[in-house]
């Protein structure tokens, strides 16, 4: 049996998000009830491709991009009305689609030193700057004037390289309310910040099979059970039942790799709180530019990764603030002035779904490449620059494609319309002179 050709730019979009799926969606979200002038494929791709990318930061320019897409013209309650609460869940269902789509074709593939593992996962949030005026409604934390706040908080899988899950909080959400673990957890490594360190997560995470990394609070001074390397014998035995920081103090710049024990609270049941311990790794590795310890705990054996893989591991994390910073730098997530609150959140799904996209092309173009050896050179936040600067282009053949053919008269019929001052009984100092 042959081997199936690689897919085609064209083929791996309308394959992620396919037309009669799109059409099906709206539907089944109450976008379109009834076959109107508005076409789900259309915003979908305009949306995606138009608002993520910067090519419109308006309403009314997306609406304008809209018309010159599809051959219609739109009044502008059609337009603005659309931007319901059904809309959002349209778009909320395709990034979850979208997600699902990215999974099944990994972008990247796990080293050998973690074969054995399915995949590793990143957590954390970002806030978005929302209008002053929406702060009784989204309040921002820690705030000394008036302000407003979404918290987005964002699983990474380094397998897909993209987005795991996405969900929106207010801002004064603490992070570790955020994420709930469950048996999707087996067999992955999850990266948390300190924002997410609590004891209880980390054993409900070993108690689903998975496997977790995170920095050690500074509060935190576990007990030491044993020293399995940086330390003799004699000395392991000296430190052994006392706080992890007196060890530390001793190691004069070398690594140590011990066994700790932390204990913590059970989640509260039928009002009662048992308490519990349980054995952890604790990593200590000296970092020269800081010149001290980096401590981390984790659950993984050190025959499978030792100290300096588990610190290396942990700096993965950074991959989060770069999806983060591409969000907000070339996907228009920084700010959302508008008041509207379903046309927030459709802003904040758009943008999702246009970093969703930009994945799934960054990952078809850099695997299909000639030269293996230059993969690396494709690093993120420059594709995404290349990516938002190449997204007219991109939405004009999709929809070429899909059928859809913009014309000089489509073009010509959106200057007209558009060109019109809506102020049209305002008078001008000029009439008198010339029209």
């Amino acid at each position: 049996m042959s081997p199936r050709p690689p897919p085609t730019l064209e083929d791996s979009l309308r394959e992620m998000f396919p037309e009669e799926w799109l059409r099906q969606t709206a539907k089944e979200t109450g976008l379109i009830v009834r076959e109107r002038k508005i076409d789900p494929v259309i915003i979908f791709w305009v949306l995606t491709l138009g608002f993520g990318v910067r090519l419109q930061r308006t309403l009314a320019s997306l609406k304008r991009g809209y018309e010159k897409e599809s051959n219609k013209t739109l009044s502008d309650s059609s337009w603005y009305y659309r931007f319901t609460p059904e809309l959002v869940e349209f778009l909320h269902q395709c990034v979850i689609h979208g997600i699902e789509e990215l999974a099944k074709e990994p972008g990247r593939k796990l080293s050998k030193k973690l074969e054995n593992f399915q995949d590793v996962l990143i957590q954390d949030s970002t806030i978005v700057r929302l209008h002053s005026s929406l702060a009784d409604k989204f309040p921002a934390a820690r705030a000394r004037t008036v302000s407003a706040g979404v918290k987005v908080g964002v699983m990474v899988s380094a397998v897909a390289n993209g987005p795991k899950t996405v969900a929106l909080y207010s801002e004064k959400t603490a992070e570790i309310k955020t994420l709930k673990i469950g048996p999707w957890i087996k067999d992955r490594i999850l990266l948390v910040d300190l924002g997410f360190y609590k004891t209880q997560m980390f054993a409900r995470v070993e108690e689903n099979g998975g496997y977790f990394v995170s920095r050690i609070r500074k509060n935190m001074d576990p007990i030491l059970v044993s020293v399995e390397e940086g330390l003799s014998k004699t000395k392991s035995k000296e430190f052994a039942e006392k706080p992890v920081s007196e060890c530390i103090k001793q190691l004069s710049g070398k690594d140590i790799d011990a066994v700790v024990k932390i204990a913590f609270k059970r989640r509260a049941y039928k009002g009662k709180q048992k308490r519990d311990e349980m054995l952890v790794r604790l990593v200590a590795v000296y970092n020269d530019e800081d010149e001290k310890h980096h401590i981390y705990i984790t659950n993984i054996q050190k025959d499978v990764l030792n100290a300096k893989d588990i610190a290396k591991l942990y700096g993965a994390r950074w991959d989060i603030e770069l999806l983060f910073k591409e969000l907000k730098s070339k996907y228009a997530l920084e700010v959302l002035e508008t008041k509207n609150v379903q046309v927030i959140e459709a802003l904040i799904w758009t943008a999702m779904l246009t970093l969703i996209v930009s994945r799934r092309i960054y990952s078809l173009v850099r695997n299909s490449t000639a030269h293996p050896e230059k993969m690396a050179q494709y690093t993120q936040l420059r594709w995404s620059t290349i990516f938002a600067e190449n997204a007219s282009d991109l939405l004009t053949v999709i929809l070429n494609r899909c059928g859809i053919q913009r014309t000089f008269e489509t073009i010509m019929s959106v200057y007209e319309s558009q060109a019109l001052d809506p102020h049209v009984n305002r008078e001008r100092f000029r009439e008198e002179f010339f029209l």
